[in-house]
C-alpha cells in the first residue's frame, strides 16, 4: 500500500498562492501526495485564485482559507513556504520533516482592475505549477 506524503503550503494570507499549490498537488498528484494550505494571517481564497485554476479544470472552490494554527499538531514530510512574509513569520513548523521556500510574488497586492489582478495570477499560477512539478515530480520518482 502506498502511503501518501503530506504537504503544508504556507502563505501569509493563504489567499492566493498557498491555495492554488494545494488545489494542483491534490489534483495532479493525489497517488503521491495530499496537500493543505495555511496562514499566518488567513484572510479569504482570492476569486482569481479560483478562477485562474478553473481555466486549467482544478476546482479550488471548496477550499478555504486556515489558520496555521489548524494544523499544530499535524505531521507533514513537507513544509513549503510561498512567500518571504510565511517564512519570516512561521520560519519553524514543528511538525515538519523538510523545509523548503519557494517565494511567488503576491498576485494579489498587484493594483488594478479584477481582469488585470487575473493576468497576474495566470503568471504566478505558471510559476507555481513548474516550481511544484519540478520539486515534487522529483521526489516521487526517487519514492
Amino acid at each position: 500500500m502506498n502511503v501518501k506524503k503530506k504537504i503544508l503550503f504556507l502563505c501569509t494570507h493563504n489567499a492566493a498562492r498557498s491555495q492554488m499549490a494545494e488545489g494542483f498537488v491534490n489534483s495532479l498528484n493525489a497517488d503521491q501526495y495530499h496537500a493543505c494550505s495555511a496562514g499566518s494571517e488567513s484572510t479569504g481564497v482570492h476569486p482569481c485564485a479560483s478562477e485562474v485554476m478553473a481555466e486549467q479544470g482544478i476546482d479550488i472552490t471548496s477550499q478555504h482559507a486556515k489558520s496555521l494554527d489548524e494544523y499544530d499538531n499535524a505531521p507533514f514530510d513537507y513544509v513549503v513556504t510561498m512567500c518571504a512574509d510565511a517564512r519570516e513569520s512561521c520560519p519553524i513548523f514543528p511538525r515538519g520533516a523538510e523545509y523548503l521556500h519557494h517565494a511567488f510574488l503576491n498576485p494579489g497586492s498587484v493594483p488594478g482592475s479584477a481582469s488585470d489582478q487575473c493576468a497576474v495570477f495566470r503568471q504566478v499560477h505558471h510559476q507555481i505549477k513548474e516550481r511544484l512539478d519540478d520539486t515534487f515530480e522529483k521526489s516521487s520518482r526517487s519514492v
